[in-house]
């Protein structure tokens, strides 16, 4: 294979210049979306200016307690910006998402790295950070669309929970339908991605590794991998969230504490 070819600061900055034709088109159709993009990518540049120094030292350190810490880190934004994404109350949702976060990532990680590449120290920074950063980042956009349709569905429809609940004489059957369609919400574009991933598009990390000079089969094995990953760590993490927060969102006669579950209430 051949190595992978490296991008010099000057090309780098070049390859900005293709951002004025969608631009171009905002300006024209007069969408208010300029300042935004231009926000955004001057973000995404600083950010990840700053994590690729601090990664370095991350990597070469290679640290049991610096690899967790950057991990915890990683939870923690997840889960401000998944109650911010979806209006909901830090007060009621901070601890439920955090110990689900924890949780998901505890178990997929444990299997991934412990039983299916069996690394002799788990926490290795090589496979540790990236791993779970993917797992976090892809569960954060699913968990923002599930809690987000599950407690709106609620909220909007509380007397047919009432109805279900009343005939049912059970909370956990009379919130399976708002379970279930929260979680159909949240997962569809996973699934859907997932069944024509080689098709129509070759995936990032798939990419990257190609890119890295990896051969093709080891990439496709380690993009089935990780998929399966972000499945399980996508899924354990909405389904987590949705169980513990019920202990902080509903009150002891199984009410909803609406409007109390969403932000600024």
């Amino acid at each position: 294979m051949k190595p992978v070819t490296d991008i010099n600061l000057f090309l780098l900055m070049t390859s900005f210049i293709i951002l004025l034709l969608p631009i171009a088109f905002l300006i024209y159709y007069r969408i208010k979306l300029v300042s935004s993009i231009l926000v955004s990518v001057l973000r995404m540049v600083i950010q990840l200016s700053l994590v690729a120094v601090y990664l370095e030292w991350v990597f070469e350190m290679n640290n049991l307690w610096i690899n967790s810490l950057w991990v915890i880190i990683m939870i923690w934004v997840g889960i401000f910006t998944t109650i911010r994404r979806a209006s909901l109350s830090y007060r009621v949702f901070i601890l439920p998402l955090f110990i689900s976060g924890f949780s998901s990532i505890l178990i997929v990680d444990a299997f991934f790295l412990g039983v299916i590449l069996k690394l002799e120290y788990v926490f290795d920074a090589q496979y540790f950070i990236p791993i779970t950063g993917m797992i976090l980042g892809n569960a954060l956009n699913h968990n923002i669309i599930g809690l987000r349709t599950y407690y709106k569905e609620l909220a909007e429809k509380p007397d047919l929970y009432q109805f279900l609940l009343t005939n049912t004489g059970s909370m956990q059957q009379a919130i399976r339908p708002f379970v279930a369609e929260a979680v159909k919400q949240a997962l569809n574009p996973l699934i859907a991605s997932m069944s024509v991933m080689g098709l129509i598009s070759l995936p990032g990390m798939m990419t990257g590794q190609l890119l890295g000079g990896s051969t093709p089969a080891i990439a496709i094995k380690y993009q089935i991998m990780i998929m399966i990953a972000i499945f399980v760590g996508c899924s354990l993490n909405l389904f987590i969230s949705i169980i513990v927060s019920r202990k902080f969102a509903f009150d002891e006669y199984s009410n909803l504490k609406s409007p109390y579950v969403f932000s600024g209430k």
